[in-house]
């Protein structure tokens, strides 16, 4: 074994150009080797069996490797930064359970404005009542959910206080 281990490095130092990741990737290969040195069937080839191993832990290393992002300074990783998933959630929850406290006309109203994207004239139509009734049907809702969700109003809408700090933080070095 020990004879083959310059031929490795060799051949780890042509697959890796860079002697220190060679040296490292004959190493792990030679720690491979003896811990399954039972699976080396006598009278084969101990060079290949080696070389195979090697050739195997370096094309495992550069798949990894391809998958992972080089961010020495960490601007890749700031830019990953998302709002939790649990706050939106539980907003939703809230949001539902508001919404279906609205009087009928209110929700139907609501929803027909603000969630099927129809104008007031259409909204009218399918209602059955006037533009105006409409207009005032929404705007009632409106107040009434920022009543029942505790908002002020569209600056209050979105990520709390803490998660919008945390997500337009400026790292600190």
């Amino acid at each position: 074994m020990l004879s083959v281990v310059p031929s490795l490095r060799a051949f780890a130092i042509s697959l890796c150009r860079d002697v220190d990741r060679a040296d490292d990737l004959v190493q792990e290969t030679l720690m491979r080797a003896l811990a399954n040195i039972r699976s080396f069937q006598p009278g084969t080839n101990m060079s290949a069996w080696l070389f195979t191993i090697l050739r195997n832990q370096f094309l495992t290393e550069y798949r990894k490797r391809r998958r992972e992002v080089e961010d020495s300074d960490g601007s890749y990783v700031e830019s990953l930064k998302s709002p939790p998933e649990q706050q939106s959630r539980v907003d939703f929850e809230e949001f539902r359970a508001a919404l279906a406290t609205l009087p009928v006309e209110q929700r139907e109203a609501l929803l027909l404005i603000g969630a099927s994207g129809f104008s007031y004239a259409d909204a009218a139509s399918i209602c059955k009542a006037a533009v105006g009734t409409i207009k005032s049907r929404v705007h009632r809702a409106r107040m009434r959910l920022c009543t029942l969700l505790a908002l002020e109003g569209v600056g209050t809408f979105g990520p709390d206080q803490a998660t919008f700090a945390v997500m337009t933080a400026v790292r600190r070095g």
